[in-house]
């Protein structure tokens, strides 16, 4: 195919999120044009991004696509927007464990090793604290993987609920830590301390997502260009088969193509995976990178419940509660007899009544607003395995459809018990739980795997594919196992390594 007639970059990123974003963030000042495509716009500062009635009850910016679970439709939670999945995100930055790049045997089954080890990511993790502001304290967390150095930014400190509510885990005998938080809190910072940091954006820009830690500071250079309301419907590819060579693209509503000499895809697991199979071609009929038949296969998104730990005569006047985080128990609980990993405990953003009208809208207004005003909330999170048959796939319509086959599902149970035992010593006598579904896409990853046999991975260890000598995918996709703990700083790591090769050996 000629380019001659069409626009040319040096670099094309389709997605502005936290990989795209860490990418562009690394080539800016060189030498190469670095495109961005984003299928949204920026999203706007308005009242409405404090508003609960217009986020959980209208919805107002979530899509309106619809997806299919099995046939079924419904509202994915993505949010199309600069930044990505990020301008909602609850501020969490985890590191994965050094453990979580190792093979790891489950009570149902086997979480793969990954072709890259801890050690190889440590200085970007590093890095991906810094630009993302995340505060936190070191040497706590029992499963806390070597650092190169502290955290720059002090820990958020508990407020006073949370403050009894740490001692009476420690009293227990637990390590509670300061869960690490991308915020731009303390003296001279953004943070007002309010109550709506997680599933909201951020109407003063305090939060540290893509859009303000990345894109932004990316776009003060002149190399790099955004481009809002595009929405990349195919990537195109030589005679070979071997180079991308452009994309076709739906620019306010009018086609386009777009041409390239590498190209980076940031779509997030769900979307990059979908696009590389809506791509097929003579050379590549089941799908661009997909030559070994992993493309959309191995998605997951952890198992997650939301606890309500709910004291009636203790109203909780928290404003921002994720300041604290539990690990004890995150590869078992060898004192039970117990030696397979059990997961991850954090503090969620503080529910509302209207947080409560899907879950709950069978209980009287009254009742819900009660629980919300005292509880104290939680998120128990524990590992889902990576299966060839839980895959995302193309309809003949072009929608996209989730088979998502859950898995190790015995250890989340045990561990949201556990972890309702825990919650009931700290004094809430009354702890309710609900776990999410597939709708909440917000932790997609495992569909673009990334490994080091071509037969059995779409990408190698620095996210190219194996099929494609120009193709970069770097989003979530490329995580062979899902770990235990958020997926964003390990995605910023491996973009952040992945755009300083592109920068150094490959332009």
């Amino acid at each position: 195919m000629s380019c001659a007639q069409h626009e040319l970059s040096d670099v094309v990123i389709i997605g502005s999120g936290v990989g795209g974003g860490s990418v562009a963030w690394q080539l800016a000042g060189s030498g190469a044009q670095v495109l961005v495509l984003e299928r949204g716009p920026f999203l706007p500062r308005e009242a409405q991004n404090w508003d609960l009635e217009e986020i959980f009850v209208r919805q107002r910016y979530k899509t309106q696509e619809l997806w299919y679970a099995d046939g079924r439709a419904f509202r994915p939670g993505m949010f199309y927007f600069v930044g990505g999945l990020s301008k909602f995100y609850g501020t969490a930055m985890f590191r994965f464990r050094e453990r979580d790049f190792e093979c790891v045997q489950h009570e149902e089954g086997e979480s793969p090793a990954w072709p890259i080890r801890y050690a190889q990511l440590e200085p970007w993790y590093a890095l991906a604290e810094r630009l993302f502001g995340v505060r936190g304290q070191a040497g706590i967390d029992p499963t806390e993987p070597a650092r190169s150095a502290g955290f720059e930014h002090p820990p958020i400190p508990h407020e006073p609920v949370l403050q009894a509510i740490h001692e009476r885990l420690q009293a227990q005998g637990l390590a509670p830590f300061a869960m690490p938080s991308a915020i731009d809190f303390g003296a001279g910072g953004r943070c007002l301390r309010c109550s709506n940091c997680d599933a909201l954006p951020c109407k003063v820009d305090a939060k540290g997502d893509a859009e303000m830690r990345l894109i932004r500071p990316a776009l003060e250079h002149a190399n790099v260009e955004l481009r809002t309301g595009v929405r990349v419907e195919r990537l195109l590819t030589d005679d070979s088969g071997r180079r991308i060579t452009a994309v076709d693209v739906l620019h306010d509503g009018v086609r386009k193509r777009i041409c390239g000499k590498l190209f980076v895809l940031s779509a997030g697991a769900i979307n990059s995976a979908a696009l590389l199979l809506r791509s097929a071609n003579g050379a590549h009929p089941r799908g661009l990178a997909n030559s070994s038949d992993v493309v959309g296969r191995h998605y997951m998104t952890h198992n997650t419940t939301a606890l309500m730990a709910v004291h009636p005569l203790r109203r909780n006047r928290t404003h921002f509660p994720k300041t604290l985080a539990v690990h004890d128990f995150y590869f078992g609980d060898p004192t039970h007899g117990y030696d397979y990993p059990l997961g991850s405990l954090q503090l969620l953003g503080k529910i509302r009544e209207p947080m409560l009208r899907g879950p709950l809208g069978h209980l009287p207004k009254m009742l819900r607003s009660l629980l919300a005003q005292h509880s104290v909330d939680w998120y128990a999170q524990s590992e889902d395995l990576p299966d060839p048959d839980s895959r995302v796939s193309v309809r003949e319509d072009g929608a996209i459809n989730l088979h998502w086959k859950r898995s190790n599902l015995r250890a989340h149970q045990r561990w949201v018990a556990k972890c309702r035992e825990i919650l009931r010593a700290t004094g809430y006598p009354l702890v309710l739980a609900k776990g999410f579904g597939t709708e909440v896409v917000s932790h997609q990853c495992g569909t673009v795997r990334f490994g080091a046999d071509a037969k059995t991975s779409a990408l190698d260890a620095l996210c190219r594919a194996w099929d494609h000598e120009n193709l970069y995918v770097v989003d979530a996709g490329f995580f062979p196992s899902s770990a235990a703990v958020n997926p964003a700083l390990t995605v910023a790591a491996q973009a952040l390594r992945v755009g300083q090769h592109i920068r150094e050996q490959v332009l």
